[in-house]
């Protein structure tokens, strides 16, 4: 969720465009080297610090259980019975260890990457571990329910496979932050003193995880240095999301004063569009609050303004739940699509699917399946001109299909592959017109239902925005709708978007 209102940033921002435009026009940015010549390509997706850290908490919790249950196994087989008494013991132990490990400072990328000293720090916490759980066994006056050899085996055999965790895991970690898999891709927006200052503190941490691209300002050369720090100038804030998209840019922090709120709204309501995080520098700034009010890059203080609709671990529950429940619907509408190919196949020419590039995630082009409704020879691949009530172009059949939705479980191949959620904004063709104008030019921050990825069903369709968009006032309608959707995601709204979906297709008065 955002900290401001994205309605009111763009009505400020609005209100701010007479005197914006009034200004006298700024000189163009220098040209600069173009962005894989400054920073080298990616190479795989981004990783989470957040999703490692709790997947290796996961790990070692599965791994001090296992060798409990092993040890019990190997040592005590057919001649001490496994008893409850051992299971809770083993799960005890996995759950201080946790506690532990946690209290010591040996969860997180640096400590994931310091191997000999944050591996005494392991033996002394499982050392602790299971001294602790034989002072309580003493006292308790539990000891004979436990073999002594059991203990000890587990004691050994647990700081073996630790310590050979951790010694795999720093290694697999240092390789892939050479590769820059944790890096996030961060741009400067304005410059000046602010920006340096803010720049040397970022890189005086040298596990931050900060890889700054650039500078982005829209002031002229006269008024901006065009490098800054070392950093060269790359355009202003309209180059900024071109920029983003197309170089895959994780993060952007404003170094302008909060005074400025007019430039920073402004900056904003060009901005909000993209699927990334925005901060808002508080490094050098004068205003002081309260340490829980800011978020840090490292020790570096900064004021959320946007986040990433959906990230870290929600991105896996999502995408699991996408596969998952995908696959098994796929399995369901298997005899239903079987159908529905054979009926398109006998009754009219062409392919069973019709393909279609539509927009993506993050405004990226992706290939759409769905049943062919039109007659083969007057397909509108673009959508440059919309399907109405009683359209030639499309067959009987199709007509059937399309009234039905029953056109769009090809989807669902979509979602298995991965271009498409089960349940997002709908993926509009490229040339999808309301009115005969371009969406993106009907409505104002359209792009921002590309902060996710777009979904077979959706918020907007279940509340009756579906179909044709003859004005601009449906499509309108529709982008709020898929707006709330973005700002107000939780699987259990993807849940009840899936389970009001069935009842939704029965309102077809929009559906052609």
């Amino acid at each position: 969720m955002s900290a401001f209102d994205v309605r009111d940033i763009l009505k400020s921002a609005a209100a701010q465009a007479d005197a914006a435009t009034a200004e006298p026009s700024r000189a163009a940015p220098a040209a600069v080297p173009p962005a894989e010549n400054l920073v080298p390509p990616r190479r795989g997706p981004v990783l989470s610090p957040v999703v490692l850290v709790g997947s290796v908490r996961l790990i070692e919790a599965f791994l001090v259980a296992a060798v409990g249950f092993g040890m019990h196994l190997w040592l005590l087989h057919g001649l001490v019975p496994f008893k409850p008494v051992y299971a809770v013991a083993i799960l005890v132990l996995a759950g201080l260890n946790l506690a532990v490990a946690q209290a010591t400072g040996t969860y997180g990328i640096r400590a994931f990457r310091a191997f000999f000293s944050v591996g005494l720090r392991i033996v002394l916490g499982w050392s602790l571990v299971i001294l602790l759980s034989a002072t309580i066994l003493f006292f308790a006056k539990l000891g004979d329910h436990y073999s002594r050899l059991w203990l000890a085996g587990y004691y050994l055999a647990g700081l073996v496979v630790l310590l050979a965790e951790r010694l795999i895991l720093s290694l697999v970690i240092s390789g892939q932050m050479r590769r820059g898999r944790f890096d996030r891709r961060t741009a400067i927006v304005g410059g000046g003193p602010p920006a340096e200052t803010l720049i040397k503190a970022l890189e005086a941490q040298s596990d931050s995880g900060i890889r700054i691209v650039g500078i982005f300002d829209d002031r002229g050369d006269t008024r901006s240095a065009g490098v800054v720090a070392g950093y060269p100038k790359l355009g202003t804030v309209s180059d900024l999301v071109a920029y983003a998209r197309n170089t895959g840019l994780d993060l952007i922090v404003f170094t302008l004063p909060i005074s400025a709120e007019a430039r920073i709204l402004q900056m904003l309501a060009k901005l909000w569009v993209l699927p990334i995080d925005i901060r808002l520098s508080a490094h050098a700034t004068k205003l002081r609050l309260r340490p829980r009010s800011y978020s840090y890059l490292g020790s570096v203080p900064v004021l959320d303004v946007f986040d990433k609709p959906i990230a870290d671990w929600d991105v896996v529950v999502k995408g699991l739940f996408d596969r998952v429940v995908g696959g098994l619907l796929l399995l369901l509408f298997a005899p239903v699509m079987l159908v529905v190919a054979l009926a398109v196949k006998l009754t009219s020419r062409g392919p069973v699917l019709f393909r279609q590039k539509r927009y993506g995630f993050n405004n990226e082009l992706i290939e759409v399946y769905k049943f062919r409704s039109m007659y083969a020879d007057q397909g509108d691949a673009a959508a440059s001109r919309l399907v109405t009530r009683g359209d030639p172009r499309v067959t009987p059949v199709g007509r059937f299909i399309r009234k039905t939705s029953l056109d769009e479980l090809p989807q669902l191949l979509n979602v298995v592959k991965g271009d498409l959620s089960l349940v997002g904004p709908r993926p509009h063709a490229v040339q999808a017109k309301a009115a005969n104008t371009l969406y993106d030019q009907v409505v104002d921050g359209y792009f921002a239902r590309h902060r996710v990825k777009p979904g077979v069903t959706g918020w907007a369709q279940i509340n009756g925005w579906r179909g044709e968009t003859d004005t601009s006032e449906k499509i309108q309608r529709r982008v709020e709708h898929d707006l709330y959707y973005i700002e107000n995601w939780s699987v259990f709204l993807d849940i009840q978007i899936l389970a009001m979906t069935p009842f939704a297709l029965f309102k077809t008065e929009n559906a052609y």
